[in-house]
């Protein structure tokens, strides 16, 4: 298929998923590295808290929490 011809099937909302190879997706800039924090146990208890609060896992919110502050860092040199 053209290039063309998938971007107006986009467009349009046709179902494409059969034009693509998704053995080769990848998401540039969303590979995960693991690592090792070590956090007081107070703020381990606040962070449960405000996820369960929130109704999401503890590494969400820690993730979510920083992915902001960068956001804000990099946006406020």
């Amino acid at each position: 298929m053209k290039a063309k011809k998938f971007d107006a099937d986009f467009d349009n909302g046709k179902d494409v998923t059969a034009s693509l190879d998704q053995a080769k997706a990848n998401r540039p800039l969303r590979k995960s590295k693991r690592v090792n924090v070590d956090f007081p146990t107070w703020m381990i208890e606040s962070l449960d808290r405000e996820a369960s609060r929130l109704g999401v896992t503890r590494q969400s919110i820690i993730k979510v929490w920083l992915a902001e502050r960068l956001e804000h860092t990099s946006s406020n040199p």
